[in-house]
């Protein structure tokens, strides 16, 4: 059987990331039995300078893209649409937050050899995106922490601390050296990369197409 590395570099404030991963999930999926994946989160910050509190979402990208307030309920309703298909449930409103999520991508970097990151990322999303809470706030992450499984106790002290601070940020400038300036962006094998939130047809696709290039003799 095909074996891909796929590294899925995203945000968790990020809306395509997660319409990317239901696709990618969907695909992999539907795939079973004739691939075999090895997935692993990479961070990604697309607001590194955001402040705990946030700022509302709105506002924030009238000021990052000039977008007037019907080009943002036009793209809410988009997103939302789609993010259903790939089976999330989107509650944008004009009230929604973004945060910043540095140590959300602390909690990941843990759940990669503590527990089940895939599971810790979807209810990261649906903490954001479905119920609209806080993804800053260490007792809102410790509580989701819970909710994937992991040790809520050990959760609580790695966000009072500054463990896995320097990994987390190693890796972000990894990407950023390697020239990722938009996510999610989903590296497969280390060469080939797919961007942006795609369906699970694209995905199925690519993944197909990349498996056989890698199978043919050299």
């Amino acid at each position: 059987m095909q074996r891909l590395k796929i590294d899925y570099v995203s945000d968790v404030a990020c809306p395509w990331c997660a319409i990317g991963l239901g696709g990618l999930i969907a695909a992999v999926d539907r795939l079973a039995g004739k691939l075999e994946v090895e997935l692993s989160f990479q961070p990604f910050e697309l607001n590194r300078n955001m402040p705990p509190e946030g700022e509302n979402l709105g506002e924030h990208l009238v000021a990052k893209y000039e977008l007037t307030a019907a080009q943002i309920a036009d793209n809410n309703a988009q997103i939302t649409a789609l993010a259903a298909e790939a089976g999330y449930t989107f509650n944008l409103t004009r009230d929604s937050r973004i945060w910043n999520t540095f140590d959300a991508h602390r909690l990941m970097y843990w759940a990669e050899s503590h527990g089940d990151p895939l599971m810790l990322q979807n209810l990261l999303f649906k903490a954001n995106f479905t119920d609209q809470r806080s993804i800053s706030d260490h007792a809102v992450l410790a509580e989701i922490a819970v909710e994937a499984g992991l040790n809520g106790e050990r959760a609580k002290e790695i966000l009072a601390s500054e463990a896995y601070l320097d990994e987390v940020d190693e890796r972000m400038k990894l990407w950023l050296s390697k020239g990722i300036r938009g996510v999610p962006a989903i590296i497969i094998n280390d060469r080939h990369i797919i961007e942006g939130g795609q369906s699970s047809a694209v995905f199925e696709q690519a993944l197909l197409q990349i498996a056989a290039a890698a199978a043919e003799p050299a």
